[in-house]
């Protein structure tokens, strides 16, 4: 290490381009508390018994925080990621015991006129030691044993965060499945993630007799398409749907018609696997076995889905699913919030009403205006262009993540790289998706915008983190 790195611990070589579309973010979303909650008799913004004037105190305490970790050297990061994961640990555990409970969530430690929230911590703990492990020689995410350790240090904070009754916090730990796909992960797993989310949504879109129909065509076809010439795979696919077809109607002319029009289809379908696999045993056709395989998953999957969805989730969370599916509206109970989110939105227009003009936020229409649904007012008072501009700084923030993850020569850093962009494009997708109606209301902070110390915080350090290790490997180089 050269004398200019120590003395510069890398901040010379800081990517100021980042830092200033967070700041910029951090700024806008301070303008948007103050107007989602503004009150003419506390007009100023400075005014700390108001939550714009407790943001801006926020804001301070983070900006504390970025200097620090800009000032440590980067290889403590590595060096303490196992304590800092499992001291977070153990709050999370503790939260289970002391910890307050806020809308049914017991996810919040108060230290008299603080209230932390470590979920939120959790989130960059988890981070740094997903890159540790990954990092380390032995691991090979090719290898079992592998990933077993690694779904083990994303599950276990999540396992804890759900006993919290907190599910929205929890389902953030989906967003590592992105970093895992950059270093090599089967991309096997995703097709079935992806298809398991397809029949959860069509399960409740379709009959049970539409959906078998539907999960024979899409193995079949698949099968199909992947062997064999095209004037083949029509012949295959149509010999399928036919003995299934024969072995239906022979099943109800045996029966007289005793078994329900599913009982029946599904027992012709399954013959007539039977008889696929007998053609593939003679014809040597290996793949096949993996779709009547990936089929009779499919089939077990969506057997589960109603007892999950009725015995699992909680009423609200059932309620929702509903009301994003579209399958039931209710306006003024479950319905309300997202109702009330999109009318805020749409009427902000083109151009919107104006910084303070917003009527929506400013009589209370809107629900958790200050936390959740804070885009609510960003498309109130800014319109569609305000939209675009806070969804772009965004979408940049989130590049410019990943490229500090491509630029780095260590897998450490990569890694922690790409999970603090993972983190970030999970809660901004989700965040505005369920204000707008197209995801479920989970409960997630939209970052840098929605009211709360320990969320801005803790995206600041998870940001700065990434920022410092990028400083520290482009220093590196240069005295190099």
């Amino acid at each position: 290490m050269t004398g200019r790195r120590q003395n510069s611990l890398g901040i010379g070589s800081v990517d100021w381009s980042s830092v200033l579309i967070y700041v910029a973010l951090v700024v806008i979303g301070w303008l948007n508390i103050y107007a989602a909650v503004y009150d003419e008799s506390h007009a100023s913004i400075f005014d700390v018994s108001q939550r714009y004037g407790m943001q801006m105190i926020w804001i301070g305490v983070s900006a504390f925080v970025a200097i620090a970790i800009l000032l440590i050297d980067d290889k403590y990061y590595h060096m303490l990621a196992y304590p800092f994961y499992w001291g977070a640990i153990l709050m999370l555990i503790a939260v289970l015991f002391v910890g307050k409970e806020v809308h049914g969530a017991k996810s919040w430690i108060v230290l008299g006129p603080v209230a932390l929230q470590p979920t939120e911590l959790v989130k960059f703990t988890t981070a740094l030691a997903l890159a540790r492990y990954m990092s380390t020689y032995t691991f090979s995410i090719h290898r079992f044993s592998s990933i077993v350790r690694m779904f083990a240090i994303i599950v276990l904070p999540a396992l804890i965060i759900m006993l919290q009754n907190d599910t929205g916090s929890a389902m953030v730990y989906g967003a590592f499945l992105f970093v895992l796909y950059r270093e090599g992960f089967n991309g096997w797993i995703y097709v079935a993630l992806i298809m398991a989310l397809l029949l959860f949504i069509f399960s409740f879109l379709l009959t049970p007799e539409a959906l078998l129909a539907l999960l024979v065509l899409a193995c079949v076809v698949s099968e199909g398409i992947s062997n064999g010439r095209w004037r083949s795979k029509i012949i295959y696919v149509a010999s399928v749907a036919l003995s299934t077809l024969v072995l239906y109607f022979g099943l109800n002319l045996l029966l007289h018609g005793r078994l329900t029009v599913y009982a029946s289809l599904l027992i012709s379908v399954l013959l007539s696997l039977v008889l696929v696999v007998v053609y593939a045993y003679r014809q040597r056709l290996r793949n096949v076995y993996m779709y009547v395989g990936l089929f009779l998953a499919s089939l077990l999957f969506t057997s589960t889905i109603d007892y999950v969805f009725n015995e699992v989730l909680q009423v609200h969370q059932q309620k929702r699913i509903l009301d994003t599916l579209g399958l039931e509206s209710d306006l003024k109970g479950w319905g309300y919030n997202v109702n009330q989110s999109k009318i805020a939105i749409g009427s902000g227009g083109f151009f919107g009403k104006g910084f303070l003009g917003g009527t929506q936020t400013k009589f209370n229409f809107v629900p958790e205006q200050s936390t959740d649904f804070i885009f609510c007012t960003v498309g109130e008072e800014w319109g569609f262009l305000g939209t675009l501009i806070v969804t772009s700084l965004f979408a940049l923030l989130i590049l410019r993540l990943m490229k500090m993850g491509e630029r780095q020569q260590e897998p450490f850093g990569r890694i922690y790289c790409y999970s603090v962009a993972a983190i970030f494009f999970f809660h901004v997708m989700v965040n505005i998706g369920m204000t707008i109606g197209l995801m479920p209301v989970i409960g997630i902070p939209l970052p840098f915008f929605s009211y709360g110390g320990s969320s801005l915080v803790a995206f600041t350090i998870l940001f700065f983190v990434a920022v410092k290790l990028d400083a520290g490997k482009r220093e590196s180089l240069i005295d190099q």
